[in-house]
């Protein structure tokens, strides 16, 4: 007999008794007959077919022979013990989805959809499904399990692994498509000798405005799609000589579209869509006399490629030595103390050197509270009582500032973030080698900073006892 675990529970107030429901992933019915197993064939000579008429809504989960999944795919008639075996006909949720609804298929005399139904599925932490199945209206249903080959590393597909007999595919979601190596998806981007262009479905992008490096250059919908065309030269695009190719690459960026009457200072450090944008194009040509060879008949098309973050922390220290972190708790200190702080890298990389663009101070962990005080601003000491330490190695910067607290009895702690750009320590007009770069407005005069590898870091809350 299967072992039964409670789905509900009460929560007594008062005079009053109330249900809590409980996750799924912690409260199921598991079902682990060997005959559900798809490989299990029905042999009236050993007994009648099976039915599933006891299940009726509850949170289910496959184990042991009879599988770890439910099947993906059409099940031949007296299979899993029963007539009519039940397979899922769609694809397993992510983790993050949710509970989501699947249609469920019995099949029987060569129709692999004779009867359905709609159950739900949930994606558990762990790798493992959840189902609530509904009661067949007729027997004799059974349920299946499977073999799941999604199960592990979710069959090495980045978005969505779809269970075959004996076998797996990969899927994409809306607006992208499988790479050649048949796991990786990417949005489909054209690469010419002179432009790249770039068509996002608008379900991929929502409300949010789509705008390059250069943020002059935004999308343009055409009602189904949004559409970015650019060149080699224009839009903050990057050119290198990489090997044996040309490598041009940029960064579609999609960001909630301001309001009227919205600051134009308010400043949204993280994004809601980023898609890196590469196309590759070969170095070397045999040219016949006569001919000169056309790159958009054999365009490379690259994109979406593992956008790296070099690694930092955001350290509070307990003195000048800059060696002796807070670590085990978070420090409590007086308006009349001095606060360390420092930018140290997680790896030691010789070659490049670090920049911290902007440190900012909020009485909340919101790195977008309107409630902010600079104390480092385009690479300049906004407060005069800042005062930055040298340090031998190249990626680590240490500062000192005197204790503050927001104004207001209820801001009794301070968060810190800082903005970080890394660059090479020989590229002499790069904007780390800038130094102090002040600007009238973002973007007027120079390279904008972001076209460099760059991340905000977030430290505290440190603890102000501001009374005597």
């Amino acid at each position: 007999m299967p072992p039964f675990l409670l789905l509900t529970c009460l929560f007594i107030t008062g005079t009053s008794v109330s249900p809590v429901a409980l996750d799924p992933c912690s409260a199921y019915i598991s079902l682990n007959e060997p005959w559900r197993n798809t490989d299990h064939q029905l042999d009236e000579s050993q007994g009648p077919p099976l039915c599933d008429n006891h299940v009726n809504g509850e949170w289910y989960h496959f184990t042991g022979m009879a599988g770890d999944a439910m099947p993906t795919f059409c099940i031949p008639e007296n299979h899993c013990g029963t007539h009519a075996p039940v397979w899922l006909n769609g694809s397993h949720p992510l983790e993050g989805d949710g509970i989501v609804q699947r249609q469920a298929c019995a099949s029987f005399n060569g129709n692999c959809c004779l009867w359905n139904t709609t159950v739900e599925v949930k994606a558990c932490p762990g790798g493992y499904y959840v189902y609530r199945l509904t009661k067949p209206s007729v027997c004799f249903h059974v349920y299946c399990g499977h073999e799941n080959e999604c199960e592990q590393n979710n069959g090495g597909c980045s978005e969505i692994c779809v269970n075959l007999k004996n076998s797996y595919r990969c899927e994409c979601g809306v607006g992208r498509v499988l790479r050649s190596d048949g796991k990786t998806c990417e949005v489909p981007v054209l690469c010419k000798s002179n432009a790249i262009e770039v068509n996002i479905p608008r379900e991929l992008v929502g409300g949010l405005e789509l705008f390059l490096t250069n943020t002059s250059c935004r999308g343009v919908s055409n009602g189904t799609h949004v559409n970015i065309l650019f060149s080699l030269k224009t839009c903050g695009t990057v050119v290198d000589v990489v090997n044996d190719k040309i490598v041009a690459s940029n960064l579609v960026t999609g960001l909630p579209k301001q309001t009227p009457g919205s600051s134009g200072d308010f400043i949204i450090r993280t994004s809601k869509l980023l898609i890196p944008v590469t196309c590759e194009f070969p170095r070397l040509y045999t040219i016949s006399e006569g001919y000169v060879p056309n790159l958009r008949n054999s365009p490379l098309e690259i994109m979406s490629r593992n956008h790296g973050i070099f690694p930092f922390t955001l350290e509070i220290f307990k003195d000048n030595e800059f060696e002796e972190p807070y670590r085990e708790a978070l420090p409590t200190l007086k308006l009349r103390d001095s606060l360390y702080f420092g930018i140290e890298p997680v790896v030691h990389v010789s070659g490049l050197e670090s920049l911290v663009e902007s440190c900012f101070a909020t009485p909340t962990s919101k790195i977008d509270e309107v409630l902010k005080y600079y104390l480092i601003r385009d690479g300049c000491v906004s407060d005069d009582s800042v005062k930055q330490y040298t340090s031998r190695d190249h990626l680590a910067k240490h500062f000192q500032v005197p204790v503050f607290k927001f104004v207001g009895k209820d801001h009794k702690e301070v968060f810190l973030h800082c903005r970080v750009l890394v660059c090479g320590v020989l590229d002499e007009r790069s904007r780390c080698a800038q130094g102090c770069h002040r600007r009238m407005r973002r973007g007027a005069g120079g390279e904008d900073s972001a076209g460099l590898q760059g991340q905000t870091l977030t430290g505290g809350p440190i603890r102000i006892d501001w009374e005597d």
